[in-house]
């Protein structure tokens, strides 16, 4: 028997972790791992559906001539073969150097099938029939798989796979009692190594159904209708004593989708402990270049660019509210409704520290009234801000939250005379506490997709920070419904 593995499919799970696929790049700025946790929970859920789907497995007929004293040649045939139900009694996955080992036994197998025989008796032939059925006591099942980087994508393949069935116990129904144990006799070790056979090709169609469900894996995960996640594998997988690591691009390209569903499910956030716990399942690192890529990427797509005309305290955008700080504006247009036009001059740059998260940003933010249906610009003001923030996981999407923590300006002009800087302070502060952090957090709130396969979920997520990378620890649970090859 092949050294260890598992019986069925037990590759797809091992991705929950990872990510769609896509096209090669030269380094990875996201890593997964899967820790030993992780990998028996693969394991438990892969080994129970391969159990299901096992059976009913028939096996070919078998057919034999044996010789029995004082009858002489008699021809058997063993027909109707089917494997109707397997018991696992206990299974292990393990890592070596070069892939993974899953290995099942299974306590109990059950059999049943039809017999027959015939000979010649002088010029008369005999023959008969019946049913029988095969108890199997105790049978080990494994199969070795590596993993390859091809193209940016993963490449399955099996070294070994095996079956090795112990004591078996046939129990023949009708016919004469000689008959009983030349049948046991010959054809004993053929219905062992008939059903073995055919439970190693039935692991092997699996894994082949295995390849084919990672190389249709999406190449990339849309966000919106501007940006994509590129998650390309980038190097092989990374097998460990207790662990396997997937290395991926992690950068974000441009999508040719229009308005994309993310199913995102928010449910309770969980922001940041001082320590994750080693026994989780999932480990996600994800390089600050990740948090710059899709900045870069809405800053050349124009999305950093917002007039905005409503907020919380939305009075504020009404000169009436400045008619003691700023007078000349309130005298020139009295009560007249206020337009912000803020624009991004440069991307935002994210910085990440061990037990921090600062964002950094250059501002134009242009102060419109709307007055008589005309929009009259007043004032422009560069604004240079700085932001810490916290990440947080809300169902299977990395989001945040942000607060004020610095900023510097210069008045570029105005037409509403010389604004002090005491005034053009405070009428900034105000605007950044309660317009640019709420809009901001309105969208960090959303997050973008984690790499997770459809059909799976984080659960009791931590987040950790380090120098330059955010770390997702965290449990993973089956929830079905959207991986038609685990659902089968």
């Amino acid at each position: 028997m092949a050294a260890a593995a598992a019986p069925l499919p037990t590759l797809p799970l091992l991705l929950f972790l990872l990510t769609f696929l896509s096209a090669a790049s030269a380094s990875p700025h996201i890593s997964a791992v899967i820790s030993q946790s992780g990998l028996d929970f693969v394991k438990d859920l892969l080994v129970s559906r391969a159990a299901e789907a096992i059976v009913p497995l028939e096996v070919p007929d078998i057919e034999r001539s044996v010789s029995i004293p004082v009858i002489g040649t008699v021809d058997m045939v063993a027909s109707g073969i089917v494997l109707h139900g397997v018991a696992v009694d206990d299974s292990t996955v393990a890592v070596g150097d070069d892939g993974i080992v899953v290995a099942a036994s299974l306590s109990s197998v059950n059999l049943t099938m039809g017999w027959s025989y015939s000979y010649s008796a002088w010029v008369v032939t005999i023959s008969d029939s019946g049913n029988a059925s095969i108890q199997v006591d105790g049978m080990d099942v494994g199969i070795s798989m590596g993993m390859k980087n091809q193209n940016g994508s993963l490449k399955l393949f099996v070294t070994e796979c095996g079956c090795n069935m112990k004591s078996l116990d046939i129990s023949l129904n009708g016919g004469a009692s000689w008959f009983y144990q030349g049948f046991v006799d010959g054809f004993s070790n053929h219905i062992r190594s008939s059903v073995e056979n055919a439970i190693t090709k039935k692991i092997m169609e699996g894994a082949s159904k295995l390849d084919s469900f990672l190389g249709s894996l999406p190449k990339k995960i849309d966000v919106d209708s501007i940006a994509a996640m590129n998650v390309t594998f980038v190097s092989d997988p990374l097998f460990k004593s207790s662990s396997v690591e997937f290395d991926i691009d992690g950068l974000f390209i441009p999508s040719d989708k229009t308005a994309v569903s993310r199913h995102m499910h928010f449910r309770g956030v969980k922001y940041v402990p001082p320590l994750g716990s080693s026994s989780k399942m999932l480990w996600i690192s994800l390089d600050e270049d990740v948090f710059n890529s899709v900045s870069a990427l809405y800053f050349k797509a124009g999305s950093l660019q917002r007039m905005v005309d409503k907020i919380p305290d939305q009075l504020f955008l009404n000169t009436a509210s400045w008619r003691f700080l700023i007078p000349r504006l309130y005298q020139k247009y009295p009560n007249d409704d206020m337009l912000l036009n803020i624009s991004a001059t440069s991307p935002p740059s994210v910085r990440i520290n061990v037990g921090r998260i600062d964002a950094a940003v250059d501002l134009d933010v242009t102060v419109n009234v709307l007055d008589f249906d005309e929009i009259v610009p007043v004032a422009c003001i560069s604004v240079s801000v700085t932001v810490s923030g916290a990440a947080v996981v809300s169902g299977n999407n990395l989001a945040g939250r942000v607060e004020l923590d610095y900023f510097s300006f210069t008045l570029m002009w105005s037409k509403v005379g010389k604004l002090h800087t005491f005034i053009v302070q405070r009428v900034m502060q105000i605007l950044l506490k309660k317009l640019f952090v709420p809009y901001v957090n309105s969208y960090l709130k959303r997050g973008f997709p984690l790499p997770i396969i459809k059909g799976f979920s984080i659960s009791d997520a931590y987040i950790l920070t380090s120098q330059s990378r955010i770390i997702v620890s965290s449990d993973v649970a089956f929830i079905g419904g959207h991986t038609p090859y685990l659902s089968q």
